[in-house]
């Protein structure tokens, strides 16, 4: 089953249940989704976004939640933290599971060896290695300087 059906019955799942958090989240998602598309098709790409594209969307949707929440937290409003947190899990179904450190580091050998990647020059092709294989696994902010460090 595609991302997008997952997200359509999980949007239908939602209003039947009268989710109210649920669907109001599984609604952005769609409608950054569509955006998306469409800037696709005014590009020429008639199918719209892939599924690897999809799931760094989802990526960066956790991502902003995550630095929402901190900065409510910061700022005293648990209440809104909260309600980016509930947000952030709703977001996180859809994602594959994360590696782990382990898998992380092995990811990244794995990465440089194909590229044949020898100093910090090649730091790109490293990482467009490991994004078209790991997207939405890695948090490739945090993955960079595992990257550089490994290329010193």
């Amino acid at each position: 089953m595609s991302l997008r059906d997952r997200l359509s019955i999980s949007l239908k799942d939602a209003m039947r249940a009268k989710d109210a958090t649920r669907l109001m989240t599984l609604r952005l998602i769609n409608a950054t989704i569509k955006d998306r598309d469409i800037d696709a098709r005014a590009e020429g790409n008639d199918t719209g976004v892939s599924d690897n594209d999809l799931l760094a969307i989802l990526s960066k949707m956790v991502k902003q939640r995550q630095e929402s929440a901190r900065a409510y937290e910061e700022g005293g409003r648990l209440e809104l933290a909260e309600k980016e947190l509930s947000e952030i899990t709703i977001v996180e179904e859809f994602l594959p599971r994360q590696l782990s450190a382990a898998e992380t580091e092995q990811a990244i050998a794995d990465a440089i060896a194909e590229s044949g990647a020898n100093s910090i020059r090649d730091m790109g092709k490293v990482m467009g290695v490991l994004k078209s294989k790991y997207t939405g696994q890695l948090d490739f902010g945090k993955v960079g300087g595992v990257v550089k460090a490994q290329l010193s």
